[in-house]
Order: C-alpha cells, then sequence, then structure tokens
C-alpha cells in the first residue's frame, strides 16, 4: 500500500473514533438540555394531560425543563410530522393522539412512515371505551343490544366522533362480530355525540369513559360494557363487552411515547426506564385512574410489536368497511 494511502486511512480511523467518543460522551451526558414533548393536539384532553404529567416528572428526575409543544392540525399529523423530521438525539419526542396507528390506512399518502421514521420508547397509557346507550333503548346487556339490532335492521343509530376515530371503529367491528345493520352518525368530536345521545337522536355510542360515567351515574344514559380486555377497577359492576356476547371482542385507546427513529439505543433505554418508572408511581397512577386511563410501562420492543399489530388490525377493518376520510 502505498504510504499516503495509509496515511489517509489511518486519519478517517481517528475521525472515525473521535467522532465515535463525542457521541458516546454526549449520550452519556443526557439530557443536558431542555427536552420537548410534541402533542399533536391542542391544549386539554387525554393526550395533553398525559404528555403533561410525565413532562413534570420527567423534569423533576433529571433537573431540565421538559416542554410540552402543541402542535394540532392534520388529525394529529401535523405535530407527528414534525417529531418525525426532528433531530433524533432524544431532545424532541411525541405523544401521538389515538388515531397513530389508523391514520396509515385512512390516508392514501402520509408524510412520514408510521413504524420506520419512530423509535418506540414505551406505551404510556391505554383507554377502554364504554359502551352506553339512551335509556329508552330497550336493551339492558350487549346480548339483548344485538337482539335489538337484529329485530330492527337499519333503524339503530350508533354515534362515532369522527371518521376513522377509535369510536366509529369501535362501532363498525361491533357491527362485524355481532353481525347486525346499525348506522353510523359521525359527529364532530364526543361532546356533541353524547349530548345527542341523551337526548335519543341516537342509541348507542362506544364513549371514553370519563365522557359517559357522569351521565351514567346521573341515570342519563346506561353503560352495557368495556371494550377493554379486563373489567375496570372503577367500575366493577360492568362486564366487558367479550364476556357479554362477543368473545374477543377489544378496542382500547392508547398512547405510546416515541422518538425520531435513528435516535441512539442508549438514549431510548434511558427514555424508557425513567418513564416506566414515572408510571408506576402511585400518585401518577392515581391521577390517569381519574382520567379513565391505565397505566402502561413496556419495553421499547413491546411497543414497536404492538403497534405493527395495530396497524395490521385497523388496516383490515377499514378495507372490510370501506372507511373513507370525508
Amino acid at each position: 500500500m502505498k504510504p499516503w494511502l495509509r496515511l489517509v486511512g489511518s486519519t478517517l480511523a481517528s475521525i472515525v473514533l473521535v467522532l465515535s467518543t463525542v457521541v458516546a460522551a454526549a449520550q452519556d451526558k443526557y439530557p443536558n438540555k431542555s427536552i420537548r414533548v410534541i402533542v399533536p393536539v391542542a391544549p386539554g384532553g387525554g393526550t395533553d394531560f398525559i404528555a403533561r404529567l410525565i413532562g413534570q416528572k420527567m423534569s423533576e428526575a433529571w433537573g431540565q425543563p421538559v416542554i410540552v409543544d402543541n402542535r394540532p392540525g392534520g388529525a394529529g399529523n401535523l405535530g407527528v410530522e414534525i417529531a418525525a423530521k426532528a433531530v433524533p438525539d432524544g431532545y424532541t419526542l411525541v405523544i401521538p393522539i389515538t388515531s397513530f396507528p389508523i391514520n396509515p390506512s385512512l390516508y392514501s399518502k402520509l408524510p412520514f412512515d408510521t413504524v420506520r421514521d419512530f423509535a418506540p420508547v414505551t406505551l404510556v397509557a391505554s383507554a377502554p371505551l364504554l359502551l352506553v346507550v339512551n335509556p329508552g333503548a330497550q336493551a339492558n346487556s350487549v346480548n339483548e343490544l344485538i337482539a335489538l339490532a337484529k329485530a330492527r335492521p337499519g333503524q339503530l343509530n350508533y354515534a362515532n366522533s369522527g371518521s376513522g376515530t377509535t369510536a366509529h371503529l369501535a362501532g363498525e367491528l361491533f357491527k362485524r362480530m355481532a353481525g347486525v345493520d346499525i348506522v353510523s352518525i359521525a359527529y364532530k368530536g364526543g361532546g356533541p355525540a353524547v349530548i345527542d345521545l341523551i337526548a335519543g337522536n341516537v342509541q348507542i355510542y362506544f364513549s371514553t369513559v370519563p365522557a359517559a360515567l357522569p351521565q351514567v351515574k346521573a341515570g342519563r344514559l346506561r353503560a352495557l360494557a368495556v371494550t377493554s380486555s379486563k373489567r375496570l377497577n372503577d367500575i366493577p359492576d360492568v362486564a366487558t363487552v367479550s364476556e357479554s356476547g362477543l368473545p374477543g371482542f377489544e378496542v382500547v385507546a392508547w398512547f405510546g411515547m416515541f422518538a425520531p427513529g435513528k435516535t441512539p439505543q442508549p438514549i431510548v433505554k434511558k427514555l424508557n426506564g425513567e418513564v416506566v418508572g414515572i408510571l408506576g408511581m402511585p400518585d401518577v397512577r392515581e391521577k390517569m385512574s381519574g382520567q379513565g386511563l391505565i397505566p402502561g410501562g413496556n419495553t421499547s420492543e413491546e411497543l414497536g410489536v404492538f403497534l405493527k399489530a395495530e396497524i395490521a388490525k385497523w388496516s383490515k377493518l377499514i378495507k372490510e368497511a370501506n372507511i373513507r376520510i370525508e
């Protein structure tokens, strides 16, 4: 080998060694500045609540500011895109809204790849839905609701809080698994849906627990079942849909924390350990429970597997139901 080639090779090796040392040192000192957590919706609501609760605890533990950056728009896609294109150094994180695994099947082209462009950190929380009906509906159980729907095909309406939302897809899954013909009525959010359900303009709704439970306790709505695989501690007398006549039925809205796709694994691991520890704190669990949330806390690998499974699950249903964004 010529001397000048040896010199070039030696120089390149030295540069690589120096850069590797610098990167390793930066990772060891992480975090040494403020962290941004992108929330792709306006302030208020479940995602924002989760981000601020976790962010406060992270800031207390690490002595660095954790700033919640609300970036609403595009059904949650705007904020997620910003996170996907951020520098992958652990200082930008995102907690997408519940449509994150659904949107790949609803939009023909997204400005990011839901799997490739994100590094899963951990599942932060999940939120089962509550199947509620207007008290005037002649159904006190899931089996009775199915029987009523079969006796009156096309005459019962179910509210959804927007095309492609978890509430919408829960209704579609119910239709297919129960073999009933019920009509979807779209609303601009869960609030209007609950109001119309109470008024009797629709008969069925898969609602978030915090939105529906006060109305159930007041007698304005009747709770038939929860959509999780297990009963909820706060309402143990309400059965699951699965044990009430539709085995295997499960729809749970969930919130995960993600970093940009090429974030170094040592940083992802450190984030995972910190957030999982926070989710185990009694005060955090109590506050989440008060919002109808079940604290998460799994490995980044488990969240990655779960994300792919959720994308596949909803893709199949969306194609079968021919659901489109209006």
